[in-house]
């Protein structure tokens, strides 16, 4: 029976007791800190933590944070929220990785001031005194400053020598404490073991609105392949619209080699153009452009050009090759062969694309194949890229991306990354949490009141809003979502409008949005007839029935209304009639509420009940809604209002609210 008694012993000694805290249920955190949070230049990160110590001792909190660059860290101290929760924020100025965590350590002065204040029998007051001059005078020891170590050597001396009534008023002096607590004995305290991090990027990367074109079909007259020129010259047009990011497909070689012909014919005809995601041929791959677009000097003038407008090139990277592309032949390692000889080309049954091989990041030789990867992004970089759409970046390994855009944003932190994934939740939510800065979303498919609820509560109030930041799109050259199949202007008016309301970041596929391009290629798929991706396209920008006025407007007052800047706000209010849905944003100063007709055909009217505290206003006082679309201005009071919309006038009201300025007097009141 000795053996295991002595046993027990060791295993007892060789626990020690080395701190008695615990930290828990810090916030916020991704996966247990396995992944950082998301934030933009600017930004208060809120801290919350669980932290407390057996027994009564008075325990201190600190929050701890610094950028990647720096060794040391800044300090701020937790405040007690209750039920032992601490608090505390920090600032994020730069961009780049940031660090932080939490620290906490039982305070023996604290704890000692904490008992003082209750004594009351004189001899303990005296007694007390003696042992809190102790603990002062070793605060006073560790002080570095000798103003500080002053102070505190007088606050000793004043607990030994004070008359006894003015022993506890000495004690509880609370400058002189705070003063003490920082210098502190920290020893024996617990910190946060988990490392973890927030990416701090710009501005866009939260709030942007985005235009894709195909430079191909940018030529003002019809028939001509568009360039880089061209392109510049439609730089007004987009500005003009309120764009930020102008986001280009692949401007690389095309193959050749099984080309695709319109409308994805699998044999092209001699003067098909073929898909700009077929990459790459013996004029060059991911690293050059295409001829007829201009040479690379013309690619830069553009992005310059661009930035004058205050305009953002994105850059479609699409990690696939035509079979004509260079690496087939000097790289076959990076493929998947087949038992015939063949590679195997790309599917996503029914569809088959076989103009396109995908990579085998898998390869025996995989270190090589991801390391020019990443070499293709520097390449685009060094030509003033700093924005980029990443094409099916969910067929790739999440290790290969978590690895290059962290590379990549180690040397340039200011590099944005859209994930164009339409596939699982997990999936999507995965690439976010591995790096990627915006996020494509489900928007495309969410059309009833139910639907657009549920999804954007989930994307803006649920714990995934850490890392997940979603941009909503309502086409794209790919899909013609049923909303607007042969649909008119209000389907196409009031689908761009939800997007760029419900989100901070959204995007069109332009001009086929503006010009309400609404033909399927066939009643199965979402193709359109006559793809841009297959095809040049001339496109009438002057049109009188174009809606880029309406856009216009649209993104102004996105631009104008700080509300609109975030998606964390989004709060959605009840209508009695669900053809009808009311939702707002707020900022501080600033309210916009959202009421959108979601039939497009009919007219419809219901009955909004406000959560007038969610938007700051009291229940008993009027306030105006200034309709930002047609400059109505309406005197509402209390929760419940009337509204009515008809989709061939507008598709929603979009009303900034404010407290109303009293009524004119009458005139001549108070005269017979």
């Amino acid at each position: 029976m000795r053996a295991p008694r002595k046993a027990t012993r060791r295993s007892l000694k060789a626990l020690g007791i080395d701190t008695r805290l615990a930290i828990e249920n810090v916030t916020p955190i991704v996966d247990a800190g396995r992944f950082p949070i998301k934030r933009v230049s600017g930004d208060t990160i809120s801290v919350e933590a669980d932290c407390f110590a057996d027994g009564h001792d008075v325990i201190v909190c600190m929050l701890q944070y610094r950028h990647e660059n720096e060794t040391s860290w800044a300090e701020t101290r937790m405040a007690a929220l209750g039920n032992d929760r601490w608090g505390a924020q920090f600032s994020v100025d730069r961009l780049g990785a940031w660090h932080y965590g939490v620290m906490a350590w039982i305070d023996p002065l604290l704890s000692w001031q904490h008992e003082f204040a209750r004594r009351e029998d004189a001899e303990d007051i005296a007694l007390a005194a003696q042992t809190g001059a102790e603990l002062v005078a070793a605060a006073a020891q560790r002080a570095t400053e000798d103003e500080a170590r002053g102070r505190l050597e007088a606050w000793a001396k004043a607990l030994r020598e004070s008359p006894l009534e003015q022993l506890q008023e000495t004690g509880l002096d609370d400058d002189l404490m705070d003063l003490a607590t920082r210098y502190a004995e920290r020893s024996g305290g617990a910190r946060t073991s988990l490392d973890l991090r927030v990416i701090v990027e710009p501005e866009l990367a939260r709030c942007s609105a985005w235009y894709e074109l195909f430079p191909r079909s940018a030529a003002d007259e019809p028939g001509r392949h568009g360039t880089f020129d061209d392109v510049i010259k439609r730089l007004p047009y987009v500005a003009g619209m309120g764009f930020d990011i102008l986001y280009v497909p692949p401007i690389h070689p095309i193959g050749r080699e099984r080309r695709k012909g319109r409308n994805n014919a699998v044999s092209a005809e001699s003067d098909d153009v073929g898909s700009p995601w077929a990459i790459g041929s013996s004029d060059g791959g991911h690293t050059s452009i295409h001829a007829e677009l201009g040479t690379l000097e013309d690619f830069r003038r553009l992005v310059e050009a661009a930035r004058e407008y205050h305009i953002s090139i994105a850059l479609d990277i699409a990690f696939q090759a035509a079979p004509d592309h260079p690496y087939v032949k000097a790289h076959p390692e990076w493929f998947t062969w087949r038992p015939d000889g063949t590679v195997q080309y790309a599917e996503n049954p029914p569809k088959k694309y076989q103009d396109i091989y995908p990579l085998n990041f898998q390869s025996d030789d995989w270190p090589a194949l991801w390391e020019e990867l990443r070499r293709v992004f520097v390449f685009w970089i060094e030509q003033g890229v700093r924005v980029f759409r990443v094409d099916n970046p969910h067929t790739k390994p999440f290790r290969f991306w978590e690895w290059v855009i962290a590379e990549i944003k180690r040397a340039h932190p200011e590099v944005i990354f859209l994930s164009e994934a339409f596939t699982r939740p997990r999936i999507m939510h995965r690439l976010a949490k591995v790096g990627f800065s915006q996020s494509y979303t489900y928007f495309t498919w969410r059309n009833t009141k139910t639907e657009l609820i549920e999804y954007f509560t989930e994307l803006s109030q649920s714990p995934s809003r850490e890392y997940f930041r979603p941009n909503c799109w309502p086409n794209t050259p790919d899909i013609l979502p049923a909303s607007l199949r042969n649909a008119g202007p209000p389907a196409f008016a009031l689908r761009l409008l939800l997007a760029a309301t419900l989100a901070a970041n959204y995007g069109i596929y332009g001009a086929a949005f503006e010009l309400m391009e609404n033909a399927p290629r066939d009643n199965v798929s979402e193709e359109y007839l006559y793809a841009e991706k297959y095809e040049l396209r001339h496109w009438n920008l002057e049109r009188p029935d174009s809606l880029a006025g309406f856009i216009a407007r649209v993104n102004a007052i996105r631009r104008g209304n700080p509300a609109l800047h975030s998606d964390w706000t989004l709060h959605f209010h009840p209508v009695d009639n669900d053809q009808l849905i009311c939702y707002s944003k707020t900022a501080a100063g600033n309210t916009i509420l959202v009421v959108a007709n979601l039939d497009v055909r009919w007219a419809q009217s219901g009955w909004i009940t406000l959560d007038l505290a969610a938007l700051g206003l009291a229940g008993d006082t009027a306030y105006e809604a200034h309709d930002l679309l047609d400059d109505r201005r309406y005197r509402w009071q209390g929760a419940r209002n009337f509204v009515r919309l008809d989709p061939a006038a507008a598709p929603a009201h979009v009303l900034r609210l404010a407290a109303a300025a009293p009524p004119a007097p009458a005139l001549n009141a108070g005269r017979l």
